[in-house]
């Protein structure tokens, strides 16, 4: 074989390999597949995460709504109450869930109010008498409280974790007491 016939056969197989339409679905699927799989795996963590958070909603509403329908709550129920935080939770693993529920007497127009009580799971109950801002539409005349839940998940995303590392998903929900206007706690949250 000359230089000239090896030149004249690639040249052949160049024309061949410029025309040939065969493999133009492996190469596309080649170049795609990466985004797909990216999409696919960013869409179950979206989903993930948002399940997470509605469940946090849910678990701040749920609590706060079962610690309004008393009128007196010993310690042994408020404990009941914030472990139910797991079953609302679930599926999803409720280890590092803190969930505190407080009763905030407001004290004037603006807003303004004072802790009664408060009680925690996996976290620090606020300070009997410390100060704080109820939103707008809260602000409740002299006489009433108001039960306010707060729940905060520490969500990890399974394969974003390197990226993002542990979100902190926080909610929080206020009920007015159901059966009067406020309610007592019979003794401190152990």
């Amino acid at each position: 074989m000359t230089l000239a016939g090896t030149m004249a056969d690639l040249r052949a197989y160049l024309r061949r390999f410029a025309v040939d339409r065969k493999a133009i679905s492996a190469v596309e699927f080649g170049l795609i597949f990466p985004f797909m799989v990216f999409t696919y795996v960013g869409s179950v963590e979206l989903q993930d995460g948002l399940s997470i958070y509605f469940k946090t909603t849910e678990t701040a509403r749920t609590v706060t709504d079962l610690a309004s329908q008393y009128v007196t709550i010993d310690p042994t129920t408020m404990q009941n109450i914030l472990g139910a935080s797991a079953e609302v939770v679930a599926p999803y693993p409720s280890t590092g869930v803190i969930v505190t529920i407080s009763q905030v007497n407001p004290t004037n127009s603006n807003g303004q109010g004072t802790i009664a009580w408060s009680c925690s799971l996996n976290g620090t109950a606020r300070a009997t008498g410390s100060t704080v801002t109820l939103p707008t539409n809260l602000q409740t005349p002299s006489g009433v409280s108001v039960i306010w839940g707060e729940v905060t998940y520490p969500y990890a995303p399974g394969l974003g974790f390197a990226v993002t590392g542990t979100i902190s998903m926080y909610q929080a929900d206020y009920f007015y007491p159901r059966l009067s206007n406020s309610v007592a706690l019979t003794s401190t949250c152990s």
